[in-house]
């Protein structure tokens, strides 16, 4: 643990890349195997399932300090962060520990469904073994909350020093279902076992926003199809494996019990990209009616009835076993439809329909009817590009509409986490209803850290009323914020809810009294396929 504490701290002291991808590949050559398998899970988003819950670690905490529980809580709001809190709270150790990452990992996978004086014992006696940092870091990984600030990428460029394997390749055999405690260093980053392999998706290409699509060149390098608003994924259909893996590298193929006739159709040996859908007659759904079944380990027969799932296939990242990543995407499309022209009518599948245009200023006025294909806008590939890993800036770009937007006025404040946790940035929003403001949204990104501090300082001077960490203010502060979508929602005051709300403006121009109002919602909700409350 010590070691992977110094990792840690090395990483949290610098911003260069360079040098934290240095830290990491020492890091990767000389820590033990089961800790470098460890941090691989742990970079790439494997923790483990939470054995202790908040409210336990706060009242362990403060039996651990001597403090009062209440006062433990009073202070968490002010540090911003449990893991931290707690850490500063604890007495010195009386203890020391060896124990390697692994071992402390292995213990916290072994309390998951442990009686509660069990858990409480074992987490006591870690506190009382681990120096400050190491606490910070072991509450972390209780909590759920780590983060060390480095993407997947980089992680895998690290590996890829410390081990000589090519990063792409090491990219791949990283995907998939697979447990740190598992799993050996050697069979993680090994040659590919086939059986093992079979399930396997490939790392996902993202593209990068564009604004200025001109720039891009000559149009006929390009192929443009619509920016469908799903849950991108990949289908794997070889030889013992059929699955659907999310871009989160989550197994969802039993999510989708509609698609499995799929295996009986399809030819083995292939992996597509596609966007999975909710489907109504000829073409896609709502984003809200895919939403029902986000979430559910088993989907009722009325919803599957209601919103079918379907793919548009973008992809075709292997056919027959071959490898066709390297390809450019002309090849690959013009081979993803022979495959998929063959299907019979009717099977829960088809290509995405490429956009045919002869100039960017034609272009732009077909991306404006997006929504009327209930797609977020165009996304625009060269066509002699390969499949690529990650983000790789210039063949792959994604021009989105413009958000919606709407003016509303600040009800509540919170204080933020982590280096905002002395600041208020976490607001609760209202718009008009009648006489009434309702709040119908909350929000805490958007703003520069600059105005976050005029905010809170206002917000501290008008304080009305305090709930814990909360604070209802006078509704004065106007802001515009922008979102991506609007959907019924019978859980909310208002009947509404918005699909990722930030703030983009503080409209120290505009009144409250000329904020939006929920009827000017409610309409928009209507206008874009949805049903009034």
């Amino acid at each position: 643990m010590k070691r992977f504490a110094a990792l840690f701290d090395l990483l949290d002291r610098t911003t260069r890349t360079s040098a934290k991808v240095a830290a990491l590949a020492d890091y990767f050559r000389t820590a033990p195997e089961e800790d470098r398998v460890w941090t691989i899970g742990l970079l790439s988003g494997r923790r483990p399932k939470r054995a202790v819950n908040t409210t336990e670690l706060r009242s362990w905490a403060a039996e651990a300090s001597g403090l009062p529980v209440w006062l433990a809580e009073e202070v968490h709001p002010i540090v911003g962060d449990l893991a931290e809190t707690i850490s500063l709270l604890l007495p010195e150790p009386s203890q020391t520990s060896d124990r390697t990452l692994d071992g402390w990992m292995r213990e916290l996978v072994s309390l998951t469904g442990r009686p509660a004086e069990v858990r409480r014992a074992a987490i006591l006696d870690a506190w009382d073994r681990l120096s400050t940092p190491e606490r910070f870091l072991f509450n972390k990984l209780i909590t759920g909350g780590f983060r060390m600030g480095v993407s997947q990428g980089l992680m895998t460029r690290a590996l890829a020093q410390a081990t000589g394997v090519d990063e792409a390749v090491l990219a791949h055999r990283l995907m998939g279902d697979w447990k740190p405690s598992r799993i050996g260093f050697e069979t993680l980053i090994g040659a590919h076992d086939p059986e093992a392999d079979a399930s396997k998706p490939y790392p996902f290409a993202l593209a990068s926003p564009v604004e200025e699509v001109a720039a891009l060149g000559d149009p006929a390098d390009w192929l443009a199809e619509w920016k469908w608003d799903g849950i991108r994924g990949q289908l794997v259909n070889r030889a013992g494996a059929f699955a659907l893996w999310s871009r989160g590298e989550e197994l969802v193929t039993d999510r989708f019990p509609d698609l499995a006739p799929l295996r009986d159709f399809l030819p083995p040996g292939l992996v597509i990209d596609a966007e999975v859908l909710a489907w109504g007659g000829e073409g896609p759904l709502p984003f809200a009616a895919l939403q029902k079944r986000i979430g559910r380990l088993t989907v009722p027969k009325k919803i599957l009835a209601e919103a079918p799932a379907h793919l548009l296939a973008y992809d075709l990242l292997e056919e027959n076993g071959e490898d066709l990543r390297a390809a450019p995407l002309a090849h690959r499309r013009a081979r993803l439809e022979a495959v998929l022209s063959a299907l019979p009518p009717g099977v829960p599948i088809s290509p995405s329909p490429l956009v045919a245009f002869d100039d960017w200023e034609t272009l732009g006025e077909i991306r404006a009817t997006a929504r009327e294909k209930i797609a977020e806008g165009l996304m625009l590939k060269r066509a002699s590009s390969p499949y690529f890993v990650g983000r790789k800036r210039g063949d792959w770009w994604k021009w989105k509409l413009d958000p919606y937007t709407v003016d509303a006025v600040m009800l509540y404040a919170q204080q933020g986490a982590g280096r905002r946790a002395t600041l208020f940035t976490d607001f609760t929003f209202g718009v008009r209803d009648g006489d009434d403001l309702v709040p119908f949204t909350k929000a805490y990104s958007g703003l520069t850290d600059a105005e976050f501090r005029q905010i809170t300082d206002w917000v501290r001077k008008n304080t009305l009323e305090r709930f814990g960490p909360v604070r209802r203010v006078p509704p004065e502060l106007v802001f515009e914020l922008a979102f991506e979508g609007i959907q019924a929602s019978p859980r909310h005051k208002s009947g509404i809810a918005l699909r990722f709300p930030r703030m983009v403006r503080w409209r120290k121009d505009k009144p409250a009294a000329e904020i939006d109002t929920l009827e000017s919602l409610r309409e928009l909700l209507a206008a874009t396929g949805g049903a009034a409350p």
